[in-house]
């Protein structure tokens, strides 16, 4: 039996090669995998001796050639393939040890040039994979190092390995190739500038129990080299059951909200993708002190994220309530002993280092098709050249503005927020007008005893000036609004008539 060994990952090869030398196979080896073997001792065959050819063009070729390729695609039971191998004195390779070149990891190396990148491909590896593949009735192809013990352990057992075994690995060397093939494909369009394909690449990070609903199957998969940062795909659970598909979506919403925040105290709570309690404070206790008192009823059952360090004293206000999920950066050992003691409470350690510069894509199903855009990161700085009225917002009313557009673009459309001190008053949601959702936000405001000194902020431009009037009604002093609409000059003329101050931030923030 004869293995061909030529990997760019050397984790656990030793070992490996040992085994099955010691198992009575004898090694082929190319390169740098043959100096490895050599001097740790064992005995190996050069590919250059198999060919008959050197290898050449700085090792750009050396396994591209009948004598391996033969040795690995023959049939062994077509007596035509047989004959072939003898008449060109070519023997059989009966298994394949091969990973790639890191390409993928070149090209995510900072100011990578295209020279480097493009010697980082390779050519000879996937096609012995390929070959090896092909042929999983009698070749064993490896392109994982974490498979040589299962591998070395079924030969010990059998004499070789098993089919069911062999063709398993085939079908995971062709993702490997695919995979790869993908990488580069996807490099190499973006260099040319073409976006006529998009290839993803997703690994089961954890079968769910169901998805949105009961009779629905669902999994959790998780985007490879994704950032980490505000990614429930790469937080670590600490505590609590496993989470579903509709806690993933809603924790998810949460964290793109608590990312707007960062460096600033923070505490956002969360009912059914849409923020039902958000706050700034001097610390976490604040935060989560206001973002609750912020709406006590809807946060029930509801997911808390926030970008301070949950403390014992932290804890100890959150423990009395039902939450299903905690997301913070880190708890301390005395808060997570004194959450812990509730059983199913979800508690969520996310990674908040760092807010990325370029927005990454976003992607939707639909039928027969899918979405792709880029996250939605803009955000406008407010100042007072955006004052659209004869009235000019305070300073105070600046800041509420500016916390309520970072809020009310992470409601759904069509979105309301009434904000003061920043703190969240009243949210409006989802609703088929924009004025229903303004009564909805005004109208908590109230309830809550809000009546004066309120600013409003909307995702979208006012069709109409009902909103302005509606607004007034409730005590609302300041607005923020993209601007847009061909009635733009109603809402300006009735915030004028009313004393209230406005801002066009030019920026709309749908949210669907």
């Amino acid at each position: 039996m004869r293995a061909l060994v030529s990997v760019s990952d050397k984790r656990g090869l030793v070992p490996f090669v040992q085994s099955l030398k010691s198992l009575g196979w004898e090694i082929i080896a190319t390169g740098g995998t043959m100096k490895l073997l050599r001097d740790s001792g064992i005995e190996v065959i050069n590919i250059s001796d198999v060919t008959g050819f050197p290898e050449i063009c700085d090792g750009r070729v050396k396994t591209l050639h009948p004598k391996v390729h033969g040795g690995l695609l023959a049939r062994r039971d077509m007596p035509s393939h047989l004959q072939a191998l003898k008449d060109n004195n070519i023997e059989f390779i009966d298994m394949v040890c091969v990973n790639l070149y890191p390409f993928r990891q070149t090209i995510a190396k900072p100011n990578v040039g295209f020279a480097e990148a493009i010697e980082n491909i390779d050519i000879g590896g996937p096609s012995m994979l390929r070959s090896a593949a092909k042929n999983c009735a009698s070749v064993t192809v490896v392109c994982d190092p974490d498979d040589y013990d299962m591998i070395i352990d079924e030969i010990k057992a059998n004499g070789n390995t098993t089919e069911d075994t062999r063709l398993k690995l085939s079908a995971k060397a062709y993702t490997h190739t695919a995979e790869y093939d993908m990488y580069i494909a996807t490099y190499m369009r973006r260099q040319a500038g073409l976006s006529e394909k998009l290839f993803l690449e997703y690994d089961i990070l954890q079968p769910l129990r169901y998805g949105e609903n009961p009779h629905q199957k669902a999994n959790f998969y998780r985007q490879n080299g994704a950032n980490p940062n505000y990614s429930l795909a790469y937080a670590r659970q600490l505590h609590g059951k496993e989470l579903s598909y509709n806690n993933i979506q809603d924790a998810n919403a949460a964290l793109n909200i608590v990312r707007d925040f960062h460096g600033t105290p923070f505490c956002v709570g969360l009912k059914h993708m849409n923020p039902c309690g958000a706050a700034i404070g001097k610390d976490g206790v604040e935060a989560w002190t206001k973002a609750y008192n912020a709406d006590t009823v809807s946060i029930f059952g509801g997911i808390v994220a926030t970008n301070q360090e949950i403390t014992l004293e932290v804890a100890e206000m959150m423990k009395p309530i039902f939450l299903e999920i905690i997301m913070a950066p880190h708890f301390t050992k005395e808060a997570f002993d004194h959450l812990s003691t509730k059983k199913n409470i979800r508690l969520i350690e996310v990674t908040m280092d760092d807010v990325p510069e370029t927005p990454e894509m976003q992607y939707k199903s639909v039928a027969g098709g899918i979405l792709a855009q880029d996250e939605d990161l803009a955000m406008a700085k407010l100042d007072d050249s955006m004052t659209v009225t004869e009235k000019h917002a305070t300073a105070d009313q600046m800041a509420d503005l500016q916390f309520g557009l970072k809020i009310v673009k992470h409601v759904k459309s069509n979105a309301i927020v009434v904000v003061r001190n920043g703190v969240t008053l009243g949210v409006g949601a989802g609703q088929m007008n924009r004025v229903g959702s303004a009564e909805i936000a005004l109208k908590q405001a109230a309830a809550a005893g809000h009546t004066s000194d309120l600013v409003l902020a909307s995702d979208a431009f006012f069709p109409f000036d009902d909103c302005v009037t509606l607004a007034h009604k409730y005590g609302v002093t300041a607005i923020v609004q993209p601007g847009g609409s061909v009635r733009d000059n109603d809402s300006i003329v009735k915030c004028n008539d009313l004393g209230i101050a406005m801002l066009f931030s030019g920026k709309r923030h749908f949210k669907h």
